[in-house]
């Protein structure tokens, strides 16, 4: 199975994560559309040659908008992100958590809006980036792992509604829903290795998995 071709969505693509993913992907000749708020902070992105959206990641109806325009999509993966912590646990301030909800406010959005497209592909992936605090959250990082825990949740019932409709439709399994976990801070470069990989792998071996970065 080839990644060359296929038509992937960096949503929120305006990080330097973003961006390494992007030129990694367009490297293994896939088309690249990358989304963000800025026209400005897209123009990195544009001048690696992906196609540029000027669309928010966390909005149902901007993503559902975009979905309808591009029509054939092959791959989703929401970078919205950013880390908030410390203090321990009188420290978890509502705050920080209102901040670092729109990384699973782009989760939500995206995989609604793209949830057709991702299953009439021949080769559908969708993908979150989690993080090891799940596994033992601490009490100065309680509000991060608190929203990475239910980044997870969500991305594993995309991984069932996967599963489900392929055998409710009697045909095999083609999209798949997966979780990136890093460990610590999170690595450019193995994020961009383990998205062109995503195409590597059959679909009933990836969905509902959990892969580690790095």
């Amino acid at each position: 199975m080839s990644i060359a071709g296929r038509t992937i969505v960096l949503a929120g693509a305006t990080s330097a994560a973003g961006q390494t993913v992007a030129e990694a992907l367009i490297a293994a000749g896939a088309r690249v559309v990358a989304t963000g708020r800025s026209v400005e902070r897209l123009a990195p992105l544009a001048a690696a040659g992906a196609q540029v959206e000027v669309s928010d990641a966390t909005d149902l109806s901007d993503m559902a908008a975009l979905a309808a325009r591009l029509g054939r999509v092959d791959g989703v993966i929401p970078l919205v992100g950013g880390w908030r912590g410390g203090g321990g646990l009188t420290g978890q301030s509502d705050e920080d958590f209102a901040a670092l909800l729109p990384a699973l406010h782009a989760v939500r959005a995206t995989s609604r809006a793209f949830d057709t497209a991702l299953q009439a592909s021949d080769a559908g992936r969708f993908a979150v980036v989690s993080s090891t605090a799940v596994e033992r959250p601490l009490a100065g990082g309680a509000n991060y792992a608190a929203v990475k825990s239910a980044t997870e949740a969500w991305t594993r019932a995309v991984a069932h509604g996967f599963a489900k409709a392929a055998r409710d439709g009697e045909r095999p399994l083609a999209a798949a829903s997966v979780v990136f976990r890093a460990k610590g801070a999170l690595d450019p470069d193995a994020l961009a290795r383990a998205a062109v990989e995503l195409w590597a792998s059959d679909a009933t071996d990836l969905n509902d998995r959990v892969l580690p970065l790095g």
